[in-house]
């Protein structure tokens, strides 16, 4: 598996990990996620890869979290992940996956547990 970001260029976190990546001598398959979003299966595919629950990547920030009412605890882990897929601002970023592993890095210093 090559190294793969989802990456968004206007968040500070994303452009200094994708910094440290290619600072290591690695170019990245570069994904910008609001652009080419995941698919559903690639978002459960992530989570699981990660050891993380659909709620553990939602971003609140500037996102369409409150208008979708996503604070609703009946709301499936199925029913997450369709709400990233369609409106993929609502997934925390930066996503990296590496041969060894896949992290949200957030903070940047997880992308080390990873290269």
């Amino acid at each position: 598996m090559s190294t793969v970001i989802w990456h968004n260029p206007k968040c500070s976190t994303s452009r200094k990990v994708l910094d440290m990546i290619r600072a290591k001598g690695v170019e990245p398959t570069v994904i910008d996620y609001q652009k080419t979003p995941p698919s559903k299966a690639e978002i459960n595919a992530a989570l699981k890869a990660m050891g993380m629950k659909p709620r553990d990547l939602l971003r609140r920030k500037n996102t369409p979290y409150d208008d979708l009412g996503l604070d609703d605890p009946k709301l499936s882990d199925a029913e997450l992940v369709d709400a990233m897929a369609e409106h993929p601002l609502l997934m925390e970023r930066p996503v990296v996956h590496t041969k060894k592993g896949t992290r949200l890095c957030r903070p940047v210093e997880r992308l080390q547990e990873i290269l």
